[in-house]
């Protein structure tokens, strides 16, 4: 049983969890000593007034998460049933739609318990864990999803250490076990996903939108550059939208493999398309050295990334990174520009877009701006959850 400790706010923090921050950040209370995670913290005022119901978990600035602002509300089986049902509600018309088979059930503070996240891979259900703290309440949460769902087989990620990273485990949990990979369906196209090979699955969910949209109107006969391109999945969207051909650029050895599968899923001659594992700088280099220009380039870097020859970060190099790929990008092409750092906002992205625009003495109009798809449920009056940042932008000439 999870131990139940009064948590004291500081009067300046008060009033936003009153009003419904679900982060209970580190500055925010009194420090307490022997706090165990997964502790049921008793949220009070500093005169001990009750707020608010939470958890003990440590995840980047927080020390845990509102889970309920009802004083008589235990954290138990029903909590965690309630919570899971409504989110599958929630998501009926994609459970619905034949063409979609993978999308996000629950998304942490979203759907009321930060920490959580569990997605549907065609029958497969799959946990992630932010925090030993919510990872101490995973019989309970793993008892309400079976109650709730029909599954083939569940699996989980714990993703927490130290260093909150993931932990490398066997990943399968109970049920069917997965014959990997798993083909996936999105808006019909076809990708393969591995549940139980580290951290990552082979497709990011939450841009499912972009790569419509690039499929739907950016692609018939165009040459597509995709950075940092991981398994492909964009070059994929492309090249069945009727590109000319598609460039995929990664540091990482495993994303030829992983890009030849992803093609060779969708019927695609991977022979006609160009796979370079290499870093995207030293890429950027190269292109510009043998005068090379695409029609589109994608960018889409990790929030963070150290190489032997240099660190890059998105909150500092962006701007680079556009001039960079203006420099390859053909008159009137489109730049698809992506971030999923959650430290700054929409606004202070295009700012950084503007910055390198205005450094390349290049113009430039915003088509579309995309931010978390329908099924990533985020708490609305709080757009700092709400992490992924995409505007897709043409070059003016």
């Amino acid at each position: 049983m999870n131990q139940t400790i009064e948590l004291k706010i500081k009067p300046n923090y008060v009033a936003e969890i009153a009003e419904g921050y679900p982060l209970i950040l580190k500055d925010a209370a009194e420090p307490l000593d022997g706090l165990v995670e997964g502790s049921i913290l008793k949220i009070v005022r500093p005169n001990g007034k009750y707020i608010a119901t939470g958890y003990y978990g440590k995840q980047n600035k927080g020390i845990g998460w509102v889970l309920t602002r009802n004083p008589q509300q235990e954290i138990d089986q029903d909590f965690f049933k309630d919570k899971i049902k409504s989110a599958v509600k929630l998501r009926e018309s994609f459970f619905d739609d034949d063409e979609t088979t993978a999308f996000r059930v629950f998304n942490g503070e979203g759907d009321g318990i930060g920490g959580l996240t569990i997605d549907f891979f065609d029958g497969y259900y799959m946990l992630s864990f932010y925090s030993e703290g919510i990872y101490s309440f995973r019989k309970l949460i793993i008892y309400a999803l079976k109650e709730t769902v029909n599954y083939r087989g569940i699996y989980e990620k714990k993703r927490f250490d130290t260093n909150g990273q993931y932990l490398e485990q066997d990943d399968y949990v109970e049920g069917e076990k997965g014959q990997f990979p798993l083909i996936i369906k999105e808006n019909g196209m076809n990708y393969a996903v591995d549940l139980n090979d580290g951290a990552m699955t082979g497709i990011f969910l939450d841009q499912r939108n972009v790569r419509l949209s690039l499929r739907e109107n950016y692609s018939e006969g165009k040459t597509i550059l995709n950075t940092f391109s991981y398994t492909g999945a964009f070059s994929v969207a492309a090249a069945l939208g009727g590109a000319y051909e598609t460039t995929s650029v990664d540091l990482a050895k495993r994303s030829l493999p992983k890009t030849i599968e992803q093609f060779s899923v969708n019927g695609i001659d991977y022979e006609q398309q160009q796979i370079k594992v290499m870093n995207v700088f030293d890429y950027f280099q190269y292109a510009v050295r043998h005068n090379m220009k695409f029609d589109v380039v994608i960018l889409d870097p990790p929030s963070f990334a150290r190489t032997k020859k240099m660190t890059f970060s998105t909150s500092k190099d962006y701007p680079k990174l556009i001039k960079d790929a203006l420099a390859i990008t053909a008159p009137k092409g489109i730049i698809i520009a992506s971030t999923n750092n959650a430290s700054f906002d929409m606004k202070k992205f295009k700012s950084f877009i503007d910055k390198g625009f205005k450094e390349s003495n290049k113009r430039y109009k915003i088509l579309e701006q995309h931010q978390l798809p329908e099924d990533f449920v985020t708490p609305e009056e709080y757009p700092e959850f709400n992490y992924l940042k995409v505007c897709i932008i043409q070059l003016m000439k």
